[in-house]
């Protein structure tokens, strides 16, 4: 016997084992009092920050499965337990609301950061009394949206409405309640972020990928974007340095890649030329 084992001295079996890890010990690194258990961390993504319960199913706390009259037993508890979760119709509201952010996030394929951002912002927004009139199902797809302007995530509102199910102007409309309402620090994107996305679609070869992001940067240096939309900048200058370098793209097809009409892309055109001429 030892180390919490119990074997036969003769062949070495193992009859019983009680084994206690002790290798691990939580460390502190401020002047708290000392080292503490407290289980998982707190979390803005949900209405209660974590700390709700949740009763399993089928099994025990040891594994063990569950009998007949003991499952039932539980599911009778699971269900007193949903209808005591929520103390008011507001927090219903933000679970509900959570767990549309929650998904949203998960299809769009966003990082851990703008969930929780998200979430906040949902969270301030309820506080604020910005939901009456509106639905929580738009005001979450507003939540995110808004999370990526502020984190320069490129995820558009038209984007975030067809994962959300509605449409890109119910998406605007409520962001510009949640901005308006709360102050959000969301600045518009820079033409950049959309010049790897448009090049992907369109199969730029490298050299011509990097003329994009010049054309861009001596674009922006000159204050061309000013009042114009930054996906219509990259497409202008994508077709600029395409035509320079011969591949033979089309305004028409350029503008289908990237969203816009062929217009503005010979709008953008006229003034990028400009702009490269006068430097």
């Amino acid at each position: 016997m030892g180390d919490g084992e119990s074997w036969c001295v003769a062949c070495g079996l193992v009859v019983d084992e009680y084994r206690l890890d002790h290798s691990f010990e939580p460390r502190t690194f401020d002047d708290g009092p000392g080292r503490e258990r407290t289980g998982a961390p707190l979390t803005v993504a949900r209405h209660d920050r974590g700390l709700s319960t949740e009763i399993g199913r089928g099994v025990d706390g040891t594994g063990s499965g569950l009998s007949g009259h003991r499952r039932r037993d539980f599911r009778r508890l699971r269900r007193r337990h949903h209808r005591a979760k929520y103390r008011s119709k507001a927090e219903r509201n933000l679970a509900e609301g959570f767990g549309q952010v929650k998904r949203l996030c998960s299809v769009l394929e966003l990082p851990r950061s703008v969930h929780d951002r998200a979430a906040v912002i949902f969270r301030d927004a309820q506080s604020e009394g910005l939901f009456q009139g509106r639905s929580i199902d738009g005001m979450a797809a507003a939540s995110v949206y808004a999370a990526c302007r502020e984190l320069a995530v490129l995820r558009t509102a038209a984007e975030v409405a067809a994962v959300a199910g509605t449409d890109e102007g119910r998406v605007r409309q409520d962001y510009s309640v949640l901005n308006s309402g709360l102050g959000l620090a969301a600045l518009p994107y820079p033409p950049e972020l959309f010049v790897s996305r448009f090049s992907a679609e369109l199969e730029l070869p490298f050299a011509v990928r990097e003329r994009v992001i010049d054309l861009v940067r001596i674009a922006v240096a000159e204050g061309r974007v000013t009042g114009s939309p930054p996906s219509t900048v990259a497409a202008a200058a994508i077709y600029f340095a395409a035509r320079e370098a011969g591949l033979g793209l089309t305004q028409k097809g350029v503008a289908a890649a990237c969203g816009t009409t062929d217009t503005t892309i010979r709008t953008q055109v006229s003034r990028l030329t400009a702009t490269v001429e006068a430097r």
